[in-house]
């Protein structure tokens, strides 16, 4: 029996033996990501049909929870923008009382996955299907900022696909150049920052230490002083919203009826269900970046508290950010310390500089998102589709288009069930059986007059069964040996399957011997009544043993 998880945050391990250099290093790194969150935290909020302050609140109050109970060393928590699309959809049908609700509801389901230990099996879904929905969601991301890219006039934003070209198209006409060169600026100074400085990093040092500033932040600043200073009527943080509040707001619980609550489970499930993703896939790019391994069932409690706690402080789904990740490890992150500094780094900027956000253009932030789109994307692997065996193909491009089209829970359905009957074809056709010829016999045994023999490769299961009914049709006058030692494996169809051959021998008055079994074919044919029915005296080690028991056999009838 499996011995019950133990709720123990990496922080509890970090801190043993922790030192003045450690922390140097964590409050230097969370001071860094700290002003790398902030735009991405509002940009992502607003991009969710949320209020700007939805997104700091969920990187301070999310963030410190990751990080101080996580089962990561360097894993920075906030809003995400793979969460988008999801988010604006749950707003736009249901509203915002009730994405807190079902964002609550993902908090206890992520809890409960890394209770019940499932945290490696997130591990299994298949690279195609998370390759298909990551795509298909920066598609959705870059169309969503089109709005406020071109600065178009246009009613609400539908959350889907096609509503989205629908209310675009009609509004192209009343594209505001003033927006667009604001946003084209801004685009191109960020481009233009990583670029130019990752080339220089390599050689210069001082390129190095600005290339931990990240692009988004410094044209975030420049475009705010542009718009400031020239006085350029371009819509605003300010103008749209009203600024930011400079205090955490104070727990509110949202009114809601349980009848909503059942119309909320698929949608709760997909978040939970991609924040599991999200997270734990980041803590595995941050694996292999510091040399460590994480906790996967801790890591998802944390993400489960987290997003438990937070909307009801006036928060948004939260879960492991790759980009702040990579950031908090290059800036020198030791320990979880520099997450929760990186969460007290916005709170400080929420009690005291709250008021200048008020004068950041919303084109800016469209194109931070935009190329927050492009850097999410895996564009290369579309290329790479033709060096792939069609099923991969077929998975990868059906799971992106319908995430597109539809809805990112029916994609991740549809690409699993493809990626689940993919795997059941390729395994079921790896497995084979072979009859043994007299020239194949093992040494000192024969195949007697009215005996047959057969080698078993692969596994026995539901999608091979198909292997042991064929042998129905083909049994020897008087003795069916069939050799396991190259199974490796059996589900309880295949031992059915091979009960009803048993049952089909003794009828025709052919002796069956079993032979080569190993632990699990063993175990669960015992299970199943498929020894009881052979009996011992058909049950051997070998197939020399097998062979000859079946010769004595054949010549004494």
């Amino acid at each position: 029996m499996q011995a019950p998880v133990e709720f123990r945050p990496k922080l509890l391990q970090a801190l043993r033996g922790y030192s003045r250099a450690q922390l140097a290093g964590d409050v230097g790194a969370g001071l860094t990501v700290g002003v790398v969150a902030l735009p991405l935290a509002m940009a992502f909020a607003i991009a969710s049909g949320l209020k700007p302050e939805a997104g700091l609140f969920t990187a301070i109050i999310a963030g410190f929870l990751i990080s101080a109970l996580g089962g990561s060393r360097v894993q920075i928590g906030g809003p995400a923008g793979a969460f988008i699309v999801i988010v604006y959809g749950i707003v736009e049908r249901y509203g915002y009382a009730n994405l807190v609700i079902a964002t609550a509801m993902s908090g206890v389901m992520l809890f409960a996955f890394g209770f019940l230990r499932l945290g490696s099996l997130v591990r299994l879904i298949p690279i195609a299907v998370v390759i298909g929905f990551t795509n298909g969601i920066a598609v959705l991301i870059a169309l969503s900022q089109v709005k406020d890219f071109l600065g178009l006039s246009t009613g609400p934003m539908p959350g889907n696909f096609f509503g989205i070209l629908r209310t675009l198209g009609p509004s192209l006409s009343t594209i505001h150049l003033q927006a667009t060169a604001v946003a084209l600026a801004s685009l191109a100074v960020i481009v233009a920052w990583q670029w130019g400085l990752t080339r220089l990093a390599a050689s210069h040092r001082w390129a190095a230490k600005l290339a931990l500033v990240p692009g988004a932040v410094v044209a975030l600043v420049l475009a705010t002083l542009a718009v400031g200073l020239s006085g350029l009527p371009v819509e605003t943080i300010g103008s749209r919203f009203g600024g930011v509040p400079s205090a955490l707001p104070g727990f509110a619980l949202p009114a809601f009826s349980w009848e909503t609550v059942r119309f909320l489970l698929i949608p709760a499930s997909t978040l939970a269900l991609l924040g599991a993703i999200e997270s734990l896939l980041c803590a595995r790019v941050a694996d292999g970046m510091i040399g460590d391994r994480h906790d996967p069932n801790q890591e998802l409690m944390a993400q489960g508290i987290a997003n438990l706690v937070t909307p009801f402080f006036g928060g948004m789904p939260a879960t492991g950010t790759i980009a702040r990740t990579v950031t908090n490890i290059k800036s020198g992150a030791h320990t979880p310390v520099a997450g929760m500094v990186h969460a007290a780094t916005l709170l400080l900027v929420v009690l005291v500089a709250a008021p200048l956000a008020t004068h950041i253009p919303l084109a800016a932030m469209a194109a931070i998102l935009m190329f927050v789109a492009w850097n999410m994307g895996e564009w290369r692997e579309f290329v790479h589709l033709r060096q792939y065996r069609l099923p991969y193909r077929a998975t990868l491009l059906a799971v992106f288009l319908l995430t597109v089209v539809l809805d990112l829970t029916v994609a991740v359905e549809v690409g699993l069930v493809a990626a689940c009957l993919t795997f059941i074809y390729r395994i079921s056709s790896l497995s084979r059986c072979e009859p043994v010829s007299a020239e194949a016999c093992p040494p000192q045994a024969a195949l007697a007059p009215g005996v047959a023999a057969y080698r078993l490769h692969g596994a026995i299961f539901f999608g091979a069964v198909k292997l042991i009914e064929h042998l129905e049709d083909q049994l020897p006058a008087r003795v069916l040996v069939l050799d396991f030692t190259h199974v490796l494996y059996i589900d309880s169809s295949g031992a059915d399957t091979v009960l009803d051959l048993v049952h089909t021998c003794h009828k025709r008055g052919v002796r069956l011997i079993a032979c080569g079994l190993a632990f699990q074919p063993q175990d669960i044919l015992l299970r199943c009544g498929v020894n009881a029915a052979l009996g011992a005296a058909n049950l051997c080690p070998t197939l020399a043993q097998a062979l000859a028991r079946a010769a004595h056999d054949a010549q004494a009838a």
